[in-house]
Formats: structure tokens, C-alpha cells, sequence
């Protein structure tokens, strides 16, 4: 599983990536704390990323601008947003922006890891399947 992480907190950049190259087949290619250098990778890399991991509030931008160059993408490809700020309507902004799933960093990373395992599990035998 082929990560693009934007996330302006070193620390938690560190530990996320962390957390993402310790499960089986995960691995952080990309990794920037602003929208702009995420959106310029994400057009010059279109297929070389399986979840997109985005922070709402960046260095400079918005985790929505990101969302919504993870949009043009392929079927398999999914993007989550991670954010501390977390009124119930963000969750639907997030959706709206292209993500296809919310999590709250202060409560949900348990269930951010599992949904990172699933998906990783998942994209692992779709690629022994293709060949």
C-alpha cells in the first residue's frame, strides 16, 4: 500500500509514517507538510499511490485542496482525512472534498491503523489475483 501522507506536525508526520511503513505491504512514498507540493505530486504520480493520508489544516493550504486532486484517481485509490478539529459537519465537508472516510486523531487512530491494515490486506491480494 503506496501512502502519500501530508501532515504539518513533524512529530505526528513522523509517528503517522511510522505507524504506515510497520504494517505488512505499507509504505510512505510521498510525504510534505503543505497542499501545494501534495497536489503537484499527486499530478506528475497518478497511479502511484493507494491511500492518500491528509491533515485538514497544512503548513500553507488546506487539506481539502488535496482532496480534491485525490478525486482524479483510480477505482482502487482511497484518501482519509486526519484532523483534531472535529465537529460533525467536517467529517461531511471531508466526504464532500473526496475523502471516503474521517478520523479524528485525538480518538480514532486505532481505527485509522485498522482501516490502513484492511486496505493494505486488501490491495495485496487484489495484485497476487492480477498476476
Amino acid at each position: 500500500m503506496r501512502v502519500l501522507l501530508v501532515e504539518d506536525d513533524p512529530v505526528m508526520q513522523r509517528e503517522l509514517a511510522r505507524t504506515v511503513n510497520a504494517i505488512d505491504g505499507g509504505l510512505v512514498v510521498m510525504s510534505c507538510d503543505s497542499a501545494q507540493p501534495a497536489i503537484d505530486w499527486l499530478d506528475q504520480h497518478p497511479q502511484e499511490w493507494d491511500l492518500a493520508v491528509v491533515d485538514m489544516f497544512l503548513k500553507e493550504g488546506h487539506g481539502f485542496d488535496v482532496l480534491r486532486q485525490c478525486r482524479k484517481t483510480l477505482p482502487h485509490q482511497r484518501a482519509v482525512m486526519l484532523s483534531n478539529y472535529a465537529p460533525d459537519e467536517v467529517a461531511g465537508y471531508a466526504r464532500a472534498a473526496g475523502a471516503d472516510i474521517f478520523f479524528d486523531k485525538s480518538f480514532d487512530l486505532d481505527r485509522f491503523v485498522e482501516f490502513c491494515k484492511a486496505l493494505s490486506a486488501d490491495i495485496a491480494r487484489s495484485r497476487r489475483m492480477a498476476n
